[in-house]
């Protein structure tokens, strides 16, 4: 949810352009991950809890509206960052489901891990080259 709602405001940020539409997309596959995994933790009893959807949800508004006052390259390179964790997030979820032998969950979860790659690849596309990535790369360890 914090993702889907920081892409609407870093997409709602920008000029029209391709990186737009691409971030418009991104939004939506996010918000496609959070409704299969709900579907998972549904077949599995359980469902998000209420303190960290709100947790969240305050997260993702608060990320969206900080993109129109930080620029373009913030959002952009820890948008990358962001995804590179969650696909490796996908791919750790995936291995548990594996070892209960929930093969579909697994399919679906490498499915949903290979898209948030795709994801980081963009973000790391857009920002190379960039000034102050060399910097960022030190400091936050990522690019």
């Amino acid at each position: 949810m914090a993702a889907a709602y920081a892409y609407r405001g870093h997409w709602k940020s920008l000029k029209d352009s391709l990186e737009k539409e691409r971030i418009k997309e991104i939004e939506d596959e996010e918000w496609d991950h959070r409704r299969r995994v709900g579907e998972w933790l549904e077949r599995l009893g359980s469902k998000p809890r209420k303190a960290r959807e709100k947790v969240f949800w305050t997260i993702g508004r608060t990320l969206g509206l900080s993109c129109h006052a930080s620029g373009w390259f913030m959002p952009m390179y820890f948008a990358g960052r962001l995804e590179s964790q969650n696909s490796a997030e996908y791919e750790e979820a995936a291995e548990f489901a594996k070892q209960l032998e929930m093969h579909e969950c697994v399919a679906d979860l490498r499915d949903m891990a290979r898209v948030e790659l795709e994801h980081e690849q963009f973000f790391r596309q857009v920002i190379s080259g960039h000034q102050l990535l060399p910097l960022m790369k030190r400091v936050f360890r990522w690019s």
